[in-house]
């Protein structure tokens, strides 16, 4: 099988930054994808939970039942991290699982909001992703993706996030070290052109992100697949989902947000 970046390890350093404002950031992200004020009384399934703060924040708009899994065992364990800390009395159901995995599927259940940001591209089989993931959506229920935006550089940057995953841990570090000096310049560089403050780009990120996690979340992020937004749109509609908020990188690097509403099958 082939090597994957260990997402939970980076989550896991990201967790000793969180706090209250980035906590809220991720509930107002969560709201405005959605155009909901809360999850009273919904269901929350939680794809590839990551750091877990997702989960947390559906968790705390009020969701009546959320259910959060990752393949990474060490998303897993923070997804559990964050439960225990902040929803330790909620209906808030935490594993480890595979989107590909029919056996794992088949017990699954359907849920009012399906929440997959950033997740599905880098299963190794993005398309039979979407389709299992596309399954688990309620009837009149809302699904929420962010696959990244495939450009000219792709290939550029397939073959970087592939050299990461299968180098030595020194190899990782050096270039940890390079891209965030290289993306660090280039964002401050865009936000003075802007006339914005450099400094406050990461204070009020509405993922609640920082630069370095950011950085080492996007070199090794492999298995590495992208989508245009029109493919995904095509996609969605053959299956019975009608679109009800795009959001675009506008033709960069990054990740289109979709949100879908599933009205059945045609």
């Amino acid at each position: 099988m082939e090597k994957r970046f260990e997402f939970g390890k980076n989550w896991q350093k990201f967790l000793k930054t969180l706090n209250t404002n980035k906590i809220k950031n991720a509930q107002d992200s969560l709201k405005q994808l959605f155009n909901i004020e809360n999850f009273n009384d919904k269901t929350f399934l939680d794809i590839g939970s990551g750091s877990g703060l997702f989960s947390l924040s559906a968790c705390k708009l009020g969701a009546d039942e959320i259910f959060s899994f990752d393949y990474d065992e060490y998303s897993v364990e923070s997804t559990k991290y964050l439960k225990k800390t902040y929803c330790k009395d909620a209906n808030w159901e935490i594993t480890r699982g595979d989107i590909l995995s029919e056996d794992f599927l088949k017990n699954l259940k359907k849920y009012d909001f399906v929440y997959s940001w950033g997740v599905l591209h880098h299963t190794g089989n993005m398309y039979k992703a979407l389709e299992n993931t596309s399954r688990l959506v309620k009837d009149n229920g809302y699904l929420c993706v962010a696959i990244y935006n495939t450009q000219i550089q792709t290939p550029i940057w397939t073959f970087i996030k592939k050299t990461y995953v299968n180098s030595p841990s020194f190899i990782k570090v050096i270039m940890n070290i390079v891209f965030t000096i290289y993306f660090g310049m280039g964002l401050f560089l865009f936000d003075l052109i802007r006339f914005k403050n450099p400094f406050s780009r990461y204070k009020n990120a509405p993922r609640g992100m920082s630069l370095y996690t950011d950085v080492v979340d996007w070199i090794g992020g492999y298995p590495f697949e992208t989508a245009k937004p029109e493919e995904i749109f095509k996609f969605f509609k053959k299956r019975g989902f009608v679109l009800e908020n795009l959001v675009t990188v506008g033709g960069k690097m990054g990740c289109n947000e979709f949100v879908f509403k599933k009205v059945g099958h045609k």
